[in-house]
């Protein structure tokens, strides 16, 4: 078998251009937009854990964490009505992720952004003053909607404008953005939970609102991409912005690439059927796997409800938000060590060093959570050691994802689709992503009342299973401009049978006739 996953790169193009300050920051306030996604994750866990949110909505819940001490540990949370709260705003982002591919391909990706960021500030709104479960259910829903116009347009926006040699660094802002989100949302709980009156809750849900005007605000400021004006005609100010965003005069190169792959682009009238042909397989095949096999680290079921979890195994209410705090400390710090290596080391090496550090990390969880509930979930005593020893291991297991399929997740899916199939594409790795998100986030408290500490082996089985896939079938894309990406499936062992050498435009697209037939590139 030849070499596994490794392109040969010899024909890559090097297109001239630097970092140039003004698309360091245009990346930086485009990157805000994951501001809202994490910070959603980080405090719906938190509020959930709050009695006094538990008392006004779901009393039942509280009744049984609460009054019967004696409740097995493992089943204190499950209800079908407290999980619906927070999985229902995925099954949103899922219905908003694919309007968002049409909003984003017609009308570029800042008007996609602007619309998550308003939609996201009226669920704010109206979270933070609900009377009534209907009422947070709602609010869930359109900040779902918000979640979903803004993770469609967002990681694109990043590719495109980025320098293709510091794209990685830069569409990793997107995640690091996140697990700011989480931590900042992770510290507000802690604080909020401790205001007499019980009233905490809906500063922590109506916080909201401070991320969703930053990204409003900052799709109002931003410049459209090159590749999008040239999707919609704008030929001359497209040329003018790359000329600004490369800090060269001379991307003549770099431009009639960006031409040729829109000219191709528009040959294809129905991108979602497109989607469909051979020669996208190994492109539909990632959009795929990848967000499913990122949902299934667990690595969600550690954020969403860490208050929930550390509460469980026997910390006290305001500790489990400490280390909840901890925990995102952590993510945010890791993110940054993806930052610094994803274009040095490459992302194959990330994703399988993280893949191996996750799944020790679940064993030895695994085996301590094990070790003191047992099958009957009831602890006894629990030593500060013992809790020391679960925080560390769950802490290295957050850091292990946040270098590798944190990042990694959103950033490959978004640097390997051609242009003409690249909103639907990139509408399938975030429909995939919410649709698993909402199915953990929807039955783990069932599968933890069930599986009891065996819920960490199933997830770390899948750890096992995606390893093995990136290892055999996901081609390096470290240093690879984003129109000529075409050439790394071209050369892969697995994945060259399905796109053949006539196929492979010069530009990594797929060059298109005049009557819209595949000519050979001589």
């Amino acid at each position: 078998m030849p070499a596994v996953g490794i392109p040969t790169s010899g024909n890559n193009k090097e297109y001239v251009g630097n970092l140039t300050p003004y698309v360091l920051a245009t990346c930086i306030v485009a990157a805000m937009g994951g501001l809202i996604f994490g910070y959603d994750i980080g405090i719906s866990g938190g509020v959930t854990s709050m009695d006094s949110f538990l008392k006004k909505f779901f009393p039942a819940v509280y009744r049984k964490k609460e009054e019967d001490k004696t409740t097995n540990q493992y089943c204190q949370y499950d209800s079908q009505t407290l999980t619906m709260f927070t999985s229902s705003l995925y099954l949103a982002a899922l219905i908003a992720s694919i309007i968002a591919a049409t909003v984003t391909r017609k009308f570029g990706r800042k008007l996609s952004m602007l619309f998550g960021g308003l939609l996201f500030m009226a669920g704010a709104i109206i979270n933070g003053a609900a009377k009534a479960v209907w009422m947070l259910i709602l609010g869930r829903m359109l900040l779902g909607f918000g979640i979903g116009f803004s993770n469609q347009s967002v990681p694109l926006y990043l590719s495109e404008m980025a320098p293709y040699r510091f794209r990685g660094a830069l569409n990793i802002g997107f995640q690091l953005s996140i697990t700011i989100g989480i931590l900042v949302a992770n510290v507000l709980n802690y604080f909020f939970a401790k205001i007499h009156g019980g009233w905490g809750w809906r500063l922590s849900l109506g916080g909201a609102m401070v991320p969703a005007l930053i990204i409003t605000i900052g799709s109002l400021v931003l410049p459209d991409t090159p590749n999008s004006m040239i999707e919609r005609g704008q030929h001359d100010e497209a040329k003018a912005k790359l000329q600004r965003i490369r800090g060269v005069d001379d991307v003549s190169e770099e431009f009639s690439d960006l031409v040729a792959a829109s000219e191709a682009s528009k040959q294809i009238e129905d991108p979602w059927r497109n989607l469909l042909k051979r020669k996208y397989r190994p492109h539909l095949s990632m959009a795929i796997l990848i967000p499913f096999f990122q949902q299934l680290t667990g690595i969600n079921v550690i954020m969403f409800y860490a208050p929930v979890l550390f509460n469980t195994i026997g910390f006290g209410s305001d500790a489990s938000l400490m280390s909840a705090v901890i925990t995102g400390s952590v993510n945010v710090l890791a993110t940054m060590v993806s930052i610094y290596g994803v274009d040095k080391w490459g992302r194959r090496f990330l994703f399988l060093q993280g893949g191996a550090q996750m799944l020790i990390c679940q064993a030895v969880v695994t085996a301590c959570i094990g070790a003191k509930f047992g099958v009957d979930g009831t602890p006894g005593e629990l030593p500060k050691w013992y809790a020391i020893v679960v925080v560390i291991f769950i802490c290295t297991y957050v850091a292990g994802f946040a270098w590798s399929w944190g990042p990694l997740g959103w950033l490959v899916p978004s640097e390997i689709f051609p242009l003409e199939i690249r909103s639907a594409a990139q509408s399938v790795n975030v429909s995939v992503n919410m649709i698993f998100t909402f199915i953990v986030a929807q039955i783990f408290l069932t599968m933890l009342c069930h599986l009891k500490f065996g819920l960490f082996l199933f997830f770390a089985f899948f750890v096992f299973v995606m390893s093995i896939f990136i290892y055999y079938f996901l081609p390096e894309t470290k240093g690879i401009p984003i129109e000529e990406m075409g050439r790394v499936w071209r050369t892969h062992w697995y994945w060259k049978r399905f796109v053949s050498e006539e196929e492979v435009h010069p530009n990594g697209g797929y060059e298109m006739g005049k009557a819209g037939q595949t000519v050979k590139n001589v």
